[in-house]
């Protein structure tokens, strides 16, 4: 996938590692302050563990590490995105009526604000040069004389390890509404 650029469009900002990156609103189900995870053994490196989001197991990766930058440190305004990521076998039906899929969490530093970009505002993904994997990045946004990185949500985790990752059971400490003790912030 990359930016679609036949009409101005809303996107989620945000910061990891000092850098600015952007998702389409479109996929993005709702933002959450950082809640203590549930380790899934096993389980790749940029994959933090699991959330217990309203009875469902939210599997969270920390972009970080995927982007082989490091590791998210906890903080007082990191929070999770969490996204839909569509196409995913054996994830079923979507709450919210979104079709077949899977809600995933994206650790990330800071949320900052939506931003709406025109056509002029997007370029394609640079062939090389932005610090992460190609595949990860859906194009750039000008903005204030600089880019953000708009990322591609369909390429973030592998279909499969989403699925795995959706049957992983839900920490049974987290109350129904998936609230659990504050982790300590630095």
């Amino acid at each position: 996938m990359s930016v679609d650029v036949a009409s101005e469009a809303r996107y989620l900002t945000f910061t990891l590692n000092g850098e600015a990156y952007a998702l389409d609103i479109f996929h993005i189900a709702e933002i959450l302050e950082y809640r203590n995870l549930t380790v899934v053994p096993m389980a790749p490196d940029f994959v933090r563990g699991v959330i217990n989001l309203r009875g469902r197991a939210v599997p969270v990766i920390d972009l970080a590490i995927r982007f082989a930058k490091g590791s998210t440190a906890i903080a007082r305004r990191t929070s999770i995105i969490i996204v839909h990521v569509n196409g995913v076998p054996g994830a079923g039906e979507a709450p919210g009526g979104r079709g077949d899929g899977q809600e995933i969490g994206i650790l990330v530093d800071a949320v900052s604000k939506v931003e709406t970009f025109t056509p002029e505002d997007l370029e394609p993904p640079p062939a090389f040069g932005a610090g992460i994997h190609a595949d990860f990045i859906g194009g750039m946004a000008k903005r204030d004389g600089d880019f953000i990185i708009v990322l591609d949500v369909g390429h973030l985790l592998p279909a499969a390890d989403i699925a795995a990752l959706a049957s992983a059971p839900p920490d049974p400490a987290d109350d129904a509404e998936g609230a659990s003790r504050p982790a300590p912030v630095s």
